[in-house]
């Protein structure tokens, strides 16, 4: 069910509108006091008087631009469903080599996972998700939640490189090895028979034995497993000097080790640029099931910028006016 309306975010800037139109009105006021006169006195009006269409004009922009600012927006408010018997968990990876970037200002492997998570959680409306982090370690930051905001927010706030920090100090600090931990945290609620483990990662682990993971997210209830790989051949991490980081090597292998694991756990991994077929694959390891009524989303859609463009149409005519009357 969704519910809309309209609705002003800064509704005190309506009183901008207010106190030009005292002014324009006293002037009319006293326009029309003045033809009074004129028709007694039988006067003529002088030439170039007051153009009538350009003050309206002029009004109207006024009025257009303050009901702008007033910033009006079609809010709408739609009740949330979510299944009760599925739930999933984002795992990012947050070792050093996800710092890795094509260039010194651009996007990290890590910048890249942030948007993927929250693009992948709305490619699968209806179910609650978490955010947990990996290194050597899998921590949670976010137990499974039916709120998107609170999911985006976690993602964006909470997940920076090496934050936690591994527990032990290695070339190589990611370990998909401590996926196998997942099962008996307690990242799931009992009702959850249908869960799912999302991994961001760039592939770049130690070394781990993918049959022990495969054996923990197999116990019942199964956890599934899709990955999604953030790895490019020419990335470099780069120090705050702006140079490359000689200690850092990028593993051509990455893909093949994800895509073992992948094989283990009966799951699948994807490249960043497939998103679309990450998510197909996560709602086909879900399936369906039963669902119920958890709170409300409200999206707002605001009005303000095309009514600022709209003043366009009657300054037009300002201007219009003026240079016909100047020819």
């Amino acid at each position: 069910m969704i519910l809309a309306g309209l609705v002003f975010l800064t509704p005190s800037a309506v009183a901008v509108a207010f106190a030009v139109l005292i002014p324009v009105a006293a002037f009319v006021l006293a326009e029309r006091r003045v033809s009074v006169v004129r028709r007694t006195l039988m006067l003529q009006a002088p030439r170039g008087g007051v153009d009538v269409a350009a003050l309206a004009s002029l009004v109207a922009v006024v009025l257009l631009l303050a009901l702008a600012a007033a910033q009006p927006a079609l809010s709408s408010t739609e009740s949330q469903r979510v299944r009760t018997d599925a739930q999933v968990l984002f795992v990012v990876d947050v070792s050093q080599s996800m710092a890795a970037a094509g260039r010194r200002d651009g996007a990290t492997r890590l910048d890249r996972a942030r948007a993927a998570a929250i693009r992948l959680r709305s490619l699968v409306p209806g179910l609650s998700s978490g955010v947990a982090t990996l290194t050597d370690r899998v921590l949670p930051n976010l137990l499974p939640v039916p709120d998107a905001a609170a999911f985006d927010a976690t993602v964006n706030q909470t997940l920076a490189i090496n934050q936690p920090p591994p527990r032990e100090l290695n070339v190589r600090a990611t370990n998909f090895g401590a996926l196998s931990s997942i099962p008996a945290s307690g990242y799931f609620d009992d009702s959850a028979t249908h869960r799912a483990v999302v991994l961001l990662t760039d592939g770049e682990s130690a070394f781990f034995e993918p049959t022990a993971v495969a054996r923990a997210l197999g116990v019942t209830p199964r956890t599934n497993f899709v990955a999604v790989q953030f790895w490019r051949r020419n990335e470099s991490v780069y120090k705050a000097s702006g140079k490359p980081d000689p200690n850092y090597r990028s593993d051509p292998a990455s893909k093949a080790t994800l895509a073992s694991l992948a094989a283990a756990t009966h799951g699948q991994a994807f490249s960043e640029d497939d998103l679309a077929a990450a998510a197909a694959a996560l709602r086909a390891h879900l399936g369906s099931g039963p669902t119920r009524a958890m709170g409300t989303t409200r999206t707002t859609h605001p009005l303000g910028p095309y009514i600022a463009l709209l003043a366009l149409i009657p300054l037009g005519l300002v201007f219009t006016r003026n240079l016909r009357f100047k020819r």
